[in-house]
């Protein structure tokens, strides 16, 4: 049987691994940032109170981590060894030869990382440069992108074009002839893109702060 101070100690061994303070957490997920506040884990009548099951899928949204590796943590079993995933700059992200037509990693010319708690195969890393992303992403970030994930309406996205300019944006709509993206930054413009001019659009489910 699960314990409180096992489920509250597995967030906090989470939000560590992945960067985390534990409101900086509940940020992430989009949370009230005091939602893991050690002073809100007992109740003003001295019952304990648990993290929701939305809050706990909330997290794993928020960090890329699965429900497995949060498990192992509850259960203090050693985590799976992190995997290799292909790393490659920004800039050099429009250049040919780095991914296919499907937007998945190719090539020999990636670097690599070992990452934590990446399951996706077609996973990879980029490397943010320059200012374009402030104050989201800043240069020398990295962020995760899964080119399997589901993309909705409010998702980060990377999309990369047919001419081979790559944007990282918030997908503001999709219709079935063009896309529209809001920028990162507000001194960008939000941008709208005919399908036919994608290469390919992709989700990040990771990025570091």
């Amino acid at each position: 049987m699960l314990s409180h101070h096992q489920i509250w100690e597995a967030i906090d061994t989470l939000a560590q691994r992945y960067g985390f303070t534990a409101s900086g957490l509940a940020r992430k997920a989009g949370l009230d940032a005091t939602t893991f506040n050690r002073s809100k884990r007992i109740g003003p009548d001295g019952r304990e109170r648990w993290p929701s099951t939305e809050s706990i899928a909330k997290i794993l949204a928020a960090t890329g981590a699965s429900l497995d590796e949060f498990m192992s943590v509850v259960l203090r079993r050693a985590p799976a060894p992190a995997r290799t995933i292909p790393l490659i700059g920004f800039a050099q992200a429009g250049s040919g030869g780095f991914f296919d037509d499907g937007g998945f990693p190719a090539g020999t010319g990636w670097e690599e990382v070992a990452f934590p708690g990446v399951t996706d195969e077609k996973a990879y890393a980029l490397e943010i440069s320059g200012d374009s992303m402030l104050p989201l992403y800043r240069d020398g970030d990295t962020i995760i992108v899964s080119p399997t994930a589901t993309v909705r309406r409010g998702d980060r996205v990377v999309v990369k074009t047919v001419e081979g300019e790559v944007l990282a944006k918030q997908l503001k709509r999709q219709t079935a002839k063009t896309v529209e993206l809001a920028s990162l930054n507000p001194e960008h413009p939000d941008r709208t893109l005919n399908l036919a001019d994608l290469a390919f659009m992709a989700r990040v489910i990771w990025a570091s702060q």
